[in-house]
């Protein structure tokens, strides 16, 4: 099926006689030569489109490569920029190069950045200012909210949801395909969020599979989509949860053998004040978790996390302070429940079982170019594509190798990841 983004684009393009096409950076999901079509990722979302016959096939330089599209670095993973032009009745790749190109993206004549509306984004900030929420103190202010992952300057749970936690972790073990107790089972670690988190949760997977330390007995599925934010997975029969499911079942286990999942906050174009944008990320994310665990009856643990850096961001996608501010939505919700939430209710002795335990998982936000105290961290402009939005191969990886460090470290994540 042809992609309606390279539809769409290529209908902006044709208002202008004197531009004949556009380029957009992808990352590579599939090359079917048969078919003379390429799968990609582009602004979001997964995309196939047509590759036109006398399509050219570049290196980083602008160079030939040996082999046209089977060329060993026209592979699955490789981050490229297509060169898109119309032809018939819709659009076909006339070129693939090698890498990014910092202007790829935008369907404008000259390839120029686009203004963003409304004046909200950062486009090209090396820095916004903000001090990251885990090297705020008690006495630090942002809007009313003060520092620490869980408030009061503090990364940790406070000592009662730690207990929780370990006494929940305790209960993961090898389930068979109904959830019972095995020897032979299985315990599935699965994503849900949007398309940052697919590409970070989809390399965060090669590597862990990877990994000689990981368990035998985890079996990590990666079921977060691109467009599908939390707003998309709030109906328990959204098309999220179906895709998720076909995921799971092509893995090989069932929803019965999930026990633990890694949450990535964002709405797609928020508005507003933090107490407008934040509260409906807040409640549309409780609605998720609560699905999943309908969902998934053995879920014990949700991750959460906020986004990357978005200082850079070309649009309202999701820019700053958007980017920086999910962070409050998910120290709330994890906050909620620390209070006693019926709503967020794990605890069977406490009531009605609505949501898993829930905690911080990496925090991945730093201010862009600024090192962070605690590890210096820096988001450069090579680590997100041409949109400024979405992770580059180098920030994909960032964010994978803080997953991995987290799992195999955290006093309860390494119960279940590290093998025994």
């Amino acid at each position: 099926m042809l992609s309606r983004m390279f539809a769409a684009l290529l209908a902006v393009v044709a208002l202008s006689s004197t531009v004949l096409g556009f380029e957009v950076s992808a990352v590579i999901r599939k090359v079917d030569v048969d078919k003379g079509v390429l799968v990609v990722f582009a602004n979001g979302q997964d995309r196939t489109v047509p590759i036109a016959k006398d399509a050219r096939f570049l290196d980083e330089k602008g160079k030939a490569l040996d082999g046209g599209l089977m060329a060993k670095e026209i592979k699955e993973g490789a981050q490229v920029t297509l060169t898109v032009e119309r032809e018939g009745n819709g659009p076909a790749i006339h070129a693939i190069q090698l890498g990014h190109k910092p202007n790829a993206g935008n369907p404008q004549k000259g390839g120029g950045q686009r203004p963003n509306a409304g004046g909200q984004g950062s486009v090209g900030k090396p820095s916004v200012g903000f001090k990251p929420l885990n090297e705020m103190t008690s006495g630090d202010n942002y809007k009313g909210e003060d520092g620490g992952l869980y408030g009061g300057g503090k990364n940790e749970p406070p000592e009662p949801h730690r207990s929780a936690a370990k006494k929940e972790t305790a209960k993961i073990q090898p389930l068979d395909a109904e959830g019972k107790p095995s020897s032979d089972g299985k315990i599935v670690l699965v994503s849900i969020s949007m398309s940052n988190a697919t590409q970070e949760f989809s390399r965060f997977k090669q590597v862990a599979d990877a990994d000689p330390d990981k368990s035998p007995k985890l079996t990590i599925v990666d079921c977060a989509q691109g467009g599908q934010a939390m707003a998309q997975w709030v109906s328990s029969d959204a098309r999220a949860w179906g895709e998720a499911d076909r995921r799971i079942t092509a893995a090989n286990v069932s929803p019965k053998q999930v026990q633990i999942a890694w949450v990535k906050l964002a709405n797609v174009r928020p508005s507003g004040e933090l107490t407008e944008h934040g509260k409906k990320l807040q409640q549309d994310t409780m609605i998720v978790v609560q699905n999943a665990k309908k969902k998934f009856p053995n879920l014990r643990v949700v991750y959460l996390g906020s986004r990357i850096y978005g200082g850079y961001a070309d649009g309202q996608l999701n820019p700053e302070p958007y980017a920086y501010e999910g962070a409050f939505a998910t120290r709330w919700l994890i906050q909620d429940q620390i209070k006693g939430s019926p709503e967020l209710n794990y605890d069977a002795d406490k009531g009605t079982v609505k949501a898993p335990l829930l905690l911080w998982g990496p925090y991945f936000w730093g201010d862009g170019m600024k090192p962070r105290s605690s590890d210096g961290l820096i988001w450069e402009r090579s680590d997100l594509v041409g949109d400024g939005t979405h992770p580059s191969d180098s920030g994909r990886q960032k964010v994978a190798d803080m997953l991995l460090k987290f799992f195999k470290t955290d006093e309860n994540a390494k119960t279940w990841f590290v093998k025994k």
